[in-house]
């Protein structure tokens, strides 16, 4: 996955992802989830910052957050699905 897409889907569900960043990295208060408004720029160095773990650690966290998020989403809105 690329960093702009990344980036694009962290920024495009915003609203929808700030309850679960709040759960995957509890240290983050609701100040920084304010301050990030979906940069994923800024999450990494929140993380980086409270969790005290490389830039390119965080990174690889928020990447394995949003592919677990996105396929949870993949798998609701095909059991929202009716079937055939």
């Amino acid at each position: 996955m690329t960093d702009n897409s990344l980036q694009d889907r962290i920024q495009g569900n915003w609203k929808q992802l700030q309850g679960s960043v709040r759960h995957q990295w509890g240290k983050l208060t609701h100040n920084d989830v304010e301050e990030i408004k979906g940069d994923v720029e800024v999450l990494a160095g929140k993380i980086q910052e409270r969790y005290s773990v490389t830039k390119a650690e965080a990174k690889k966290q928020i990447d394995r957050w949003a592919s677990e998020f996105q396929a949870h989403q993949t798998e609701q809105s095909k059991s929202d699905t009716p079937a055939s």
